[in-house]
């Protein structure tokens, strides 16, 4: 079949044509092309970001299952790669390197878990990292801080060792075990309710301590301030166990009175119910009484304060006024016109339009009665000028003794005087 016949490429221009150069062709240029591109290659590995490893080492009691190229995962996620397992005795020691870009705390946990009975292990690093300081490289996790699976043969291995400790060759070789499953079925035969009611009543008693922890660690919380307040004050508190113990000692001594003073309480309360309940309707009613007398006190509150701040004075008053001599109170009369009934009269009448002249002829109308001559006044006569007369100034002679001439007259009678009330002679 022929080939098709290819167009030919146009012609150069003689101005665009580059000189060949002897000793140089096609080869000589895929050589220069190799060579750039190794050039650039080597400088992008060279200054391309690398990431490290952190190399760490675990220590495990066991290591069954892990090898070289086992995984290394924080929260179920490959990190890194286990390098070494290596026997240390009673251990094993776990190198493995963990990606640098994944931080892993300080206190960081090592845990070797296997996912199912045949099936590789992995470590597995716990907590993963939030805050604070990252584990250093080439750090070692001791073995307080890993945890290894059991394994299904231990567990064998446990059981079997439990069934030859029970067998008849154990526990079991003179028929104790027998006889104490006997015992035990014989016991609970027919407690089946009882046992079911007991366990139920218990999970009730579990919630409800579950309930209340709040309260229960308060109450906890609270005696522990209650005991350390005591632990400050420890002097105080002795001080107060003694003194509690001399109190004791003095009611000790006096037990005997203090017993007859119960003795006699409980009589006195006896006869105090037997009288209450005798005079049950008297009670009532002279308790309703008082209840009135109270409520007129209270009503009355602020005229008994008066009362009770005014009597210290007017107590002392009459103590000082009371004359022992004569038996009487002294008192001051402040109205002499009374010494005259006379001038009384007329400063009655002196107010009235014709006072002078009515004063006038009232003592001319006195002195013609006969009953003046037994009333003790000093004088009948009158100045000629009523006005003056009225001006003038009273007697001063005491009412018992008038000048001769005059009739001197005792009324006798009960004493209105406060003299009079305490006894006193005229």
């Amino acid at each position: 079949m022929a080939r098709p016949t290819l167009p030919s490429p146009p012609a150069v221009p003689a101005v665009l044509r580059r000189p060949r150069v002897p000793g140089l062709g096609s080869t000589a240029t895929r050589v220069v092309a190799v060579l750039v591109v190794v050039a650039l290659a080597a400088g992008v590995y060279a200054f391309w970001p690398k990431h490290g490893e952190t190399t760490l080492t675990a220590q495990f009691t066991r290591a069954v299952g892990l090898y070289p190229g086992s995984d290394v995962r924080i929260l179920g996620v490959a990190v890194g790669k286990v390098t070494m397992v290596v026997p240390a005795g009673d251990r094993v020691d776990v190198t493995f390197q963990v990606d640098d870009t994944v931080p892993v705390p300080a206190s960081a946990e090592a845990a070797i878990v296997a996912p199912s009975l045949v099936s590789d292990r992995y470590v597995q690093l716990l907590p993963a990292w939030t805050t604070g300081p990252r584990i250093a490289d080439g750090a070692t996790i001791p073995l307080d801080r890993t945890a290894v699976p059991v394994e299904l043969d231990r567990i064998s291995q446990s059981l079997d060792d439990l069934l030859v400790a029970l067998g008849p060759n154990g526990a079991n070789k003179e028929g104790s075990l027998s006889r104490l499953l006997q015992t035990s079925a014989a016991n609970l035969g027919g407690q089946g309710q009882n046992l079911h009611d007991t366990t139920h009543d218990l999970s009730l008693a579990l919630q409800t301590l579950s309930g209340g922890r709040d309260d229960f660690f308060a109450t906890v919380k609270n005696l522990q301030s209650f005991t350390t307040l005591l632990a400050r004050n420890d002097q105080q508190v002795r001080d107060l166990n003694a003194n509690l113990a001399t109190v004791s000692q003095q009611l000790e001594g006096e037990r005997g009175d203090l017993g007859s003073a119960l003795a006699n309480l409980a009589t006195a309360l006896t006869e105090i119910s037997t009288f209450v309940q005798d005079n049950r309707t008297v009670l009532k009613s002279d308790l309703a009484q008082l209840t009135r007398t109270t409520s007129t006190i209270v009503k009355n509150r602020d005229a008994l304060a008066e009362t009770l701040e005014d009597a210290p004075v007017a107590l002392s008053n009459l103590q000082n006024a009371y004359h022992p001599e004569t038996g009487t109170l002294d008192t001051r009369n402040n109205t002499p016109q009374l010494t005259d009934p006379r001038l009384l009269l007329c400063g009655v009448l002196s107010h009235l339009p014709q006072g002078g002249a009515a004063c006038t002829q009232l003592f001319d109308l006195l002195k013609t009665l006969p009953i003046l001559g037994q009333l003790p006044i000093p004088g009948i006569g009158l100045p000629s000028a009523v006005p003056s007369a009225l001006t003038t100034a009273a007697p001063t002679t005491s009412p018992t003794a008038v000048p001769a001439g005059d009739a001197l007259v005792h009324v006798r009678g009960a004493d209105p005087t406060l003299g009079g009330l305490l006894g006193g002679d005229r």
